[in-house]
């Protein structure tokens, strides 16, 4: 809006960490890996000198059945990082290309 700030970053990734009780119906990220996954996204971009990009652990997104998931901001896209592999994607297409990595984005 007009009058707003501009964002401190040009971009905050949120990577669920939640971990809900063994046997929950619902599943949790922690337990699909996303911490490692959130380790592993923190080291790249930072290896890669990206600027401007804040990787935060979230509590729960609500999204536990589509996890280990992940929301940037500002623009509040949705991914699915179920691998390191996905990682690099999301890197190389949203973060440093400014597009979308398409085939992991969440409805």
């Amino acid at each position: 809006m007009a009058g707003d700030p501009a964002p401190y970053y040009e971009t905050h990734v949120f990577v669920c960490a939640n971990r809900r009780p063994e046997g929950h119906p619902r599943g949790d990220c922690a337990s699909k890996g996303s911490e490692k996954i959130r380790d592993y996204m923190k080291v790249r971009v930072k290896e890669l000198g990206l600027e401007n990009i804040r990787v935060n652990q979230a509590g729960c997104l609500d999204r536990c059945e589509l996890g280990p998931c992940a929301v940037l901001y500002p623009e509040g896209v949705w991914y699915r990082l179920d691998s390191f592999k996905a990682v690099d994607e999301v890197i190389e297409k949203h973060l440093q290309n400014h597009g979308r990595a398409q085939g992991l984005m969440l409805p």
